[in-house]
């Protein structure tokens, strides 16, 4: 059985004071080593040994710093369940204990994902203090805005100072240049209080460069090898305990720091070949600790398959996650409205694949693929899966930071492009994201950076995402180096351009838009059945149609015009809301609409 190390142990007794040394069980799964002895706060004690197991109970205080020494090797190493590391990866662990008494959302009953409206934000960019504090004064804008859920990139620990998130050594800590766990609290607790749900991203698929210590322990690693390193063993000898590590994780979130969602980076990548996927185990264990607590609790999945199996319900043979991120709509609307070609984006831009993709979740849906050379994906059943459960925006931190240049749409499009692409996402039978600053045309680049303090890991860094780029045709020196702190700094948001000019323009169309979304029915009704699209793929406008359920003949029209000339579109009714003013014919049966512009019709 996996047990718990200090930091999980709320789960399952009172939590020591924090003033007093109490007594504490230590323990930690290390099959590898003959020896495993607990350094706590220079003092060593050895530690007894069951089934892989080792454990000791010591007198320990608050932030007491701890690790395990294995063998005859003196090197204090970090508790692979570590709740905090204070002075960084590879330095000692530091006994921490979620305070329960400090939160204030007992009256919390959550969130469902359905109906909702996701942020995505980075802590370290989102503001120029990079803090969850500092995040926290930033929340009212949130909810002005219309947003229901705020979805953290990942906070686990890295090395270094600044980091995406994805290169994660220690999944059970926070980082300490965050706020470490305590501030991860206050910032949870500060968003329920202004009825925020917050989802939490994070890594299961691998582990980063520098500080992964894991493999001295036991097999936590498999033979197989992933785009980022070497997978994470789900699968062979010794995954048993593996699987809970990651599970035991996935729970903690949930339970000691109240998160309402996990976002599962790649789920693609875990090559798990059980009978029963690490992902269905955990939408099972997900679903009775919702029970437990008493509010929604989500796991959405990051997938590269298209595979609705991963969203079906266990009923019907799939993993019952509550959601998956759909890049089909993404690259749909992009590639529409801005008209790149480049990569994976060849086989879509037309007006035709706009409106399939609108109307059917997936393009790729048992259809060929140019971009992988083969078919791809299978088609979600209209009547089974909801779309809520697919999850569509106009960017991401992927579509940002992993552009050359770390461009954001705003500074290739035109303010009635971003806008249009903010209508047929918000409007959708879609859950709609949003990535952190697009909603007033941020003129800050996302670009990818890194910190590693191995000046080898950094060179090697900044060297292959050159040679990256520079292998399609972009000059080297235009790729901003990783390591530079100024790539870091230039990330962040601005927040004084929220009041000015085409930003200010911009932040009203997000807000109207989600406003009508929460408005009317018909725009959160999640049934593909009740969507209609008609277009013109020479003077390339599309009509996205959402009818009232239970009110026959009613319902709404999305008129959006992707051309930069004015068209005729032949629909009628009575404009709610647009980006630039239409005009009606005579007879009420047909609009014009301006260029590169939408106007929404009942």
């Amino acid at each position: 059985m996996d047990e718990p190390s200090p930091g999980y142990r709320g789960r399952m007794s009172p939590s020591p004071s924090s003033d007093t040394a109490a007594t504490r069980t230590f323990s930690v799964w290390a099959p590898t080593p003959d020896r495993v002895r607990l350094h706590l706060d220079g003092e060593l004690h050895e530690m007894r040994e069951t089934d892989g197991w080792w454990s000791v109970d010591v007198a320990a205080a608050d932030g007491a710093r701890y690790g395990f020494v294995l063998d005859d090797d003196d090197a204090v190493i970090p508790d692979p369940r570590s709740p905090r590391q204070p002075d960084g990866v590879h330095e000692p662990s530091a006994v921490f204990d979620v305070d329960r008494t400090a939160w204030t959302d007992d009256g919390w009953t959550g969130r469902p994902l359905a109906g909702g409206v996701l942020y995505e934000l980075h802590i370290g960019t989102f503001t120029p203090e990079g803090t969850f504090d500092a995040a926290i004064d930033k929340l009212d804008h949130l909810v002005d805005l219309g947003i229901t859920f705020v979805e953290v990139m990942p906070v686990n620990g890295f090395n270094g100072t600044h980091n995406w998130g994805y290169d994660g050594v220690l999944w059970y800590t926070v980082h300490e240049g965050y706020g470490g766990p305590a501030g991860l609290q206050r910032f949870v607790d500060a968003c329920h209080a202004r009825g925020l749900a917050v989802a939490l991203d994070v890594v299961y698929n691998h582990l980063g460069p520098s500080g992964n210590y894991l493999e001295k322990f036991g097999p936590y690693l498999a033979e197989g090898a992933n785009s980022w390193g070497r997978t994470v063993n789900v699968a062979e000898s010794g995954s048993d305990v593996v699987r809970r590590y990651i599970v035991d994780n996935a729970l903690r979130w949930f339970d000691e720091f109240h998160i309402d969602a996990l976002r599962l980076d790649a789920v693609h990548a875990l090559a798990d070949t059980t009978a029963v996927h690490i992902l269905e185990q955990l939408a099972v264990e997900t679903e009775s600790l919702s029970a437990h607590v008493g509010r929604p609790l989500s796991l959405v999945a990051e997938s590269d398959l298209n595979d609705p199996t991963l969203i079906t319900p266990r009923a019907g043979g799939g993993y019952g996650l509550t959601a998956q991120w759909d890049d089909d709509v993404h690259h749909a609307v992009h590639a529409a409205v801005s008209g790149e070609r480049q990569g994976y984006f060849g086989d879509f831009g037309s007006m035709s694949c706009l409106a399939t993709t609108l109307s059917h979740g997936f393009f790729h849906a048992g259809t060929f693929s140019s971009f992988r050379g083969r078919v791809h994906g299978r088609p979600v059943d209209p009547r089974v899966l909801p779309a809520s459960s697919l999850v569509a925006y106009t960017t991401t931190h992927d579509q940002v930071g992993n552009r050359a240049i770390g461009d954001r749409p705003g500074h290739y499009l035109t303010t009635g492009q971003q806008a249009v692409k903010a209508a047929l996402i918000l409007l959708s039978p879609f859950t709609p994201m949003l990535f952190m600053g697009e909603e007033f045309d941020a003129s800050s680049p996302f670009q990818f950076f890194t910190s590693h303090p191995e000046p080898e890991l950094g060179k090697a860094t900044a060297e292959g995402r050159k040679a990256e780029f520079a292998s399609h045709g972009w000059d080297s020196d235009d790729i901003p180096d990783p390591q530079d702190p100024a790539t870091f700094e230039r990330s962040k948001l601005n927040w004084s351009e929220v009041t000015e000019g085409k930003h200010a323009r911009l932040l009203e169309i997000y807000r109207s838009l989600l406003a009508l979304r929460a408005e009317r029915p018909e725009f959160t009704d999640p049934w593909l059945t009740n969507v209609r699209v008609d277009h013109d793929e020479d003077e390339r406008w599309i009509v996205v149609h959402r009818r009232r359920v239970g009110t026959p003949g009613r319902g709404t029209a999305l008129v959006c015009n992707l051309s930069d000339a004015p068209v005729t579109v032949p629909v009628g009714g009575t404009p709610v809301l647009w980006s630039s003013e239409s005009t009606s014919d005579r007879t009420g049966s047909s609009t014009t609409v301006p260029g590169h512009s939408f106007v929404v019709l009942t």
